[in-house]
């Protein structure tokens, strides 16, 4: 990881943990930032792994796995502007369970967790801010977790599906993958030949129509609903 001086005002007024805050509270906080910029593939910190910062997502993307005891990677998440990560030492003292690597070239907002703990009892809204996410990371962690014991992969894939952003142009809705195939694979908990057989089934079936590697039309969303509420 690289350090630069110079622009954590930037960096702080455009992520949402800290965007409650008065413009002089801001550019308190940004006195404290240190933008740092990550390479793409670069390891920002690996399991067990003393983490003492936190790290607040300006721009990229930074991708959270865990190793199975068997040396699979799990894709946990995928993390963009305004997520952070090493809230989790900063709450709990523990060390992760996970790795994150840069999935693409990114910068970052870093603060040391002693700084941290600072502004928090200064500004309480930051402390709720981290734990109204931490609670729902944890809310859609559970429920992968439910549905990857319990769920055929096509009741996965139809839920992560109607969950993405999408664009609605009269009946039809529109939407990309915002990540590779594989990662997408990872994440349902399934191989990336069974994603694309299912994909290719679902296409046929008349749910969905596939344009290039990531662009989807969701052609019957009652269909997918139904398919997910067991319908």
């Amino acid at each position: 990881m690289t350090t630069s001086a110079g622009g954590g005002d930037t960096c702080v007024s455009h992520v949402p943990i800290f965007q409650a805050l008065s413009a002089e509270d801001q550019a308190a906080v940004a006195e404290l930032a240190v933008p740092t910029s990550v390479a793409k593939g670069e390891v920002i910190y690996r399991a067990g792994q003393a983490v003492s910062q936190l790290m607040v997502v300006h721009r990229g993307s930074i991708r959270v796995v865990r190793i199975t005891p068997r040396g699979q990677e799990r894709l946990i998440r995928v993390l963009g502007p305004g997520d952070f990560i090493g809230e989790g030492a900063f709450l709990t003292g523990e060390r992760p369970d996970h790795w994150a690597t840069a999935m693409t070239d990114s910068r970052m907002c870093v603060f040391r967790h002693e700084d941290l703990a600072g502004l928090v009892a200064r500004h309480p809204g930051i402390g709720l801010v981290m734990l109204n996410t931490v609670s729902r990371r944890l809310s859609e962690t559970e429920r992968r977790l439910a549905a990857s014991t319990s769920a055929e992969i096509d009741v996965r894939l139809a839920d992560y599906l109607l969950d993405l952003p999408s664009q609605r142009s009269g009946d039809l809705v529109r939407l990309t993958l915002p990540l590779a195939k594989k990662d997408v694979a990872s994440l349902l908990g399934t191989t990336p030949e069974t994603l694309s057989r299912t994909l290719a089934r679902m296409a046929k079936d008349g749910l969905i129509a596939l344009h290039g590697a990531r662009d989807i039309d969701l052609l019957d969303t009652d269909a997918l609903v139904a398919l997910v509420e067991g319908r």
